[in-house]
């Protein structure tokens, strides 16, 4: 079957908008879905998990919790301007449409639900719940850096991964032994210490938002 310049065009256009395309190769290297899909879920992961951690910088009972929060916050702001830095090399957005990983697993992100509810808390309870929270929440980061490694082709982004392991490993045994023996990502089966979950619910903040305020570091 013989296509018409009009129905080349159109296809083109459509291949353009798509939010996962298979492949690509830009002046700055190729990359495929994977690589754009890692990228782009975890810019959004790294601005939830500022968020909390910024709850922490002002809440936490201990100082070596509070440092830590920091730490936490100012590395992730660094690593969303790396990531919205590469993939604006790709001409591909820093945050992708609602469900448009869907195919991938979708998004897994911290429920808005429970980080307002951190948010009311103080003391040792809160220190306790911010701990419990940020082990699930870079527990995710872990497993979406495990597949980019898998999966993806770019070997900055590959490499990103493997800083993102080495980090989030030694953050996440760093809060278990705040937290003590016998914690862990899966240690209970109660929601609000295990609060990650592929979310149906709208964010108390838009993709947009969260992005634009970890890359201007507010």
């Amino acid at each position: 079957m013989r296509y018409g310049p009009f129905t080349c065009i159109v296809v083109a256009a459509l291949l353009l908008l798509t939010g996962c395309a298979s492949s690509g190769s830009t002046p700055n290297g190729s990359f495929n879905d994977d690589d754009v899909m890692f990228l782009q879920m975890m810019i959004q992961h790294n601005g939830q998990g500022i968020r909390i951690a910024r709850l922490a910088e002002k809440r936490a009972v201990r100082p070596d919790v509070t440092t830590l929060a920091a730490a936490i916050d100012t590395t992730q702001v660094a690593e969303v301007k790396t990531m919205a830095g590469r993939l604006r090399g790709w001409h591909k957005p820093p945050v992708a449409l609602a469900h448009s990983h869907t195919a991938h697993g979708g998004m897994v992100m911290t429920r808005e639900s429970e980080i307002t509810k951190l948010s009311t808390k103080n003391g040792p309870d809160f220190e306790r719940r911010f701990l419990d929270m940020m082990v699930a929440h870079q527990d995710d980061a872990l497993q979406m850096a495990r597949r980019e490694v898998a999966t993806g082709i770019d070997p900055q982004s590959k490499g990103l991964a493997q800083r993102f392991i080495k980090s989030r490993t030694g953050e996440i045994d760093q809060m278990l032994k705040f937290l003590g023996p016998g914690a862990g990502p899966n240690a209970s089966p109660n929601p609000s210490t295990n609060p990650s979950t592929n979310p149906s619910a709208s964010p108390s903040q838009s993709p947009g938002q969260i992005t634009d305020k970890a890359q201007a570091g507010q």
